[in-house]
């Protein structure tokens, strides 16, 4: 028995050996792949990575409930298209309060504007008075004179005189009062005149209410900020979601990328609007252009300290070429993110591209 167990133990090992040999030749193979320089020559380099595009979430701006969702993962959308719609009842609700306050306070200022004219009209009465008053006041001044100068000769008893001052010292505390009246007409026109600039702003701050509410019922339908594909649906028709809630992932497009990596000696002479050429793995018969849109200023996969002109050669700088929007308009149900493949790079700007690398896309 127990040699029967040392023999079947022994069998495993050479295959457990073989297996490990397997992994870390194919770990060799594709680290060879990605890091190997390029067969086209120094004129030419090359790295692999993936397609990718920019993604962006349409989420929520309040809290509230899904009501509608119009479109299904892997839907193409335009941008500005309707994607899905959140209640809005208690937003309308406030709306329509708002509204009403602002015809109560366009009221207000009616009422105020008219309180102001029936000051003014208070006042020009009140002038009138005034000039009614400074008449009888220089009337009795006259007659208080002539009776004056008739008493001092005799002609009219002293009696006379002393009501003739009675009467213009009655005149001119009359003319006094309705001076006041003048004065206490403007008090309520002013008053009155604050009451209209109080109801006019009233007015703009239940206005400003209102856009802020009709605001949030616009928001609440939410819309497509660029075109694209619907990539996930995140939350479902009937979910409470916060603010900022998630409701789908979109993929642009019209931005779509394959990133890769070069080393240092390589990297350096790559320029921004350099010529590039993408083969996906998915689609080995094509041939996609593409532009240099991005080089990293910083070296990925940096030792801690580099000396040696063989440690200078393990930096690694990160690429991004672009693929051209109008072409991928052209071609839009070919494009898939995440899929594999290699990138060719032209640093020398004036070599031809070899036979294997024209541009080639779909028909």
């Amino acid at each position: 028995m127990e040699r029967e167990g040392g023999m079947k133990q022994a069998s495993k090992q050479p295959l457990l050996w073989g297996a490990i040999a397997l992994i870390i030749a194919g770990g060799a193979f594709f680290a060879w792949r990605a890091l190997a320089p390029s067969d086209l020559g120094e004129d030419f380099a090359s790295g692999n990575g993936r397609i990718e595009a920019t993604e962006l979430d349409v989420a929520t701006k309040l809290p509230g409930r899904v009501t509608e969702l119009l479109v299904d993962e892997g839907d193409f959308i335009q941008a500005g298209q309707v994607l899905a719609q959140m209640d809005t009842q208690v937003l309308q609700a406030q709306l329509d309060q708002a509204q009403a306050q602002v015809r109560q306070a366009e009221n207000a200022k009616l009422t105020a504007a008219a309180l102001v004219a029936q000051r003014e009209s208070e006042k020009a009465t009140a002038n009138a008075v005034v000039a009614q008053r400074e008449a009888e006041v220089t009337a009795i001044q006259k007659r208080f004179a002539r009776t004056e100068t008739l008493v001092k000769r005799n002609a009219m008893p002293q009696q006379q005189l002393d009501d003739d001052r009675a009467a213009l010292q009655s005149a001119q505390a009359a003319l006094a009062a309705s001076r006041s009246q003048v004065i206490s007409a403007d008090a309520g026109i002013a008053a009155a005149r604050s009451q209209v600039i109080e109801a006019q702003s009233t007015i703009e701050a239940a206005k400003a209410g209102t856009e802020r509410l009709a605001a949030d019922i616009r928001d609440s339908q939410l819309k497509a900020p660029r075109g694209g594909r619907v990539q996930y649906r995140v939350a479902q028709v009937g979910e409470v979601l916060p603010a900022g809630g998630k409701l789908l992932n979109l993929v642009d497009l019209s931005d779509v990328y394959m990133t890769f990596f070069l080393p240092a000696p390589q990297a350096g002479r790559v320029r921004l609007g350099d010529e590039v050429r993408l083969v996906i793995d998915a689609l080995p018969e094509y041939v996609i252009p593409a532009k240099v849109s991005y080089v990293a200023s910083v070296a990925q996969f940096t030792p801690k300290s580099v000396e040696t002109a063989r440690e200078r050669e393990k930096l690694m700088f990160r690429v991004k070429a672009r693929i051209d929007p109008e072409l991928l308009r052209k071609h839009m149900d070919y494009v898939k993110t995440g899929v594999p493949g290699m990138a060719y790079l032209r640093v020398t700007p004036d070599v031809e591209w070899p036979a294997r690398l024209q541009v080639k896309v779909p028909q």
